[in-house]
C-alpha cells in the first residue's frame, strides 16, 4: 500500500529510514518547525525499546533472562506487549509475539519470561505503535493535521485526506482504494516470495492480500495479520476495536 500526501495543499514532509523500511511523515504548514523532529524522536524511541537488533532493547534484554526473569518495560514498548498480551488472549493463541518459543506475561512495567527458550518478535505490532506515538508527537507539538505512514502502516489526522493505493504485488502497478481521514489503515501481503509470515494458525498455502482500517494503527497492524488467517472468527475482535477488514482477490 502507498499514500502519496494530497498534493493541492502545502505540507511539510519529511522521510527517513527507521524500523526497517521509509518513515515518511506530514503535517500542516502552519505546524511549529520542531513538530517533525518530535515525531521522528517518537518513532527512533519505540525502535529502540522494541528492536531485536538493539543490544540495548527491551526485547534483546529478555532475551538474555533465564527462566523466571524480569524486566522493566521502557514507557516507549510497554503499550505493545500489553496489547500483543490482549490480542493473544482473544485470538486463542492464534497472535503469538513469542512464535510459538514459550511462555510469557507483562504485569504493569514488568515482563516476566516464563520460560527458558521464550524469544519475542513484536514486528507484527510495533509498527503501527511507532505511527501511533508519531501522531501524538506531532499533536503535541501543534500539528493540526497530517500523516505518518511507515511502509504501508498509515494514520491520517486533522482535516486531509489521505489517498490509498494498493499495490499488486504479483504483477506490479497500483490501484485506488479510497481515502483515509482521521484513522488507521495497514496492509499485508502473504504468499510465495513475501516478507511476511503467518503463524499460529492456517493460511490455506497461498497467496493472501488483506488490509485493515482502525482508529490506531497497533490495532490496524496486528489485527491484518489475523484476518489473514484460516481458522479463526476475527469478526467479533474487529467490532471490539471499532476495525473493519478487506481479504482482497486474487489477480
Amino acid at each position: 500500500m502507498s499514500s502519496p500526501g494530497p498534493a493541492p495543499r502545502p505540507w511539510q514532509r519529511r522521510a527517513r529510514p527507521l524500523l526497517g523500511t521509509l518513515v515518511d511523515m506530514a503535517a500542516d504548514a502552519g505546524a511549529p518547525a520542531p513538530a517533525l523532529e518530535a515525531a521522528f524522536a517518537a518513532v527512533a524511541e519505540v525502535q529502540a525499546a522494541l528492536s531485536r537488533f538493539d543490544p540495548g532493547s527491551d526485547v534483546a534484554r529478555f532475551e538474555r533472562l533465564g527462566a523466571g526473569g524480569e524486566l522493566r518495560l521502557h514507557p516507549a514498548g510497554s503499550r505493545v506487549l500489553h496489547a500483543a498480551q490482549a490480542l493473544h488472549a482473544a485470538s486463542g493463541g492464534r497472535f503469538d509475539v513469542a512464535l510459538g518459543s514459550g511462555r510469557w506475561r507483562v504485569e504493569g512495567a514488568r515482563l516476566l519470561k516464563l520460560d527458558a527458550a521464550t524469544r519475542l518478535d513484536l514486528g507484527g505490532i510495533a509498527k503501527g505503535h511507532a505511527v501511533d506515538r508519531a501522531v501524538a508527537a506531532l499533536r503535541r507539538a501543534g500539528a493540526r493535521a497530517g500523516w505518518v505512514n511507515a511502509g504501508g502502516d498509515l494514520r491520517a489526522f486533522g482535516d486531509v485526506e489521505v489517498p490509498l493505493q494498493l499495490r499488486d504485488e504479483r504483477g506490479g502497478g497500483v490501484r485506488p482504494l479510497g481515502f483515509l481521514h482521521e484513522g488507521a489503515f495497514a496492509t499485508s501481503h502473504y504468499g510465495p516470495g513475501s516478507r511476511s509470515r503467518l503463524h499460529g494458525g492456517t493460511d490455506n498455502g497461498g497467496f493472501r492480500h488483506v488490509s485493515v482500517a482502525a482508529p490506531r494503527a497497533l490495532w490496524a497492524d496486528a489485527l491484518a495479520k489475523l484476518v489473514a488467517l484460516d481458522d479463526i472468527d476475527v469478526a467479533p475482535l474487529l467490532r471490539r476495536l471499532g476495525a473493519q477488514a478487506w481479504v482482497h482477490p486474487s489477480p
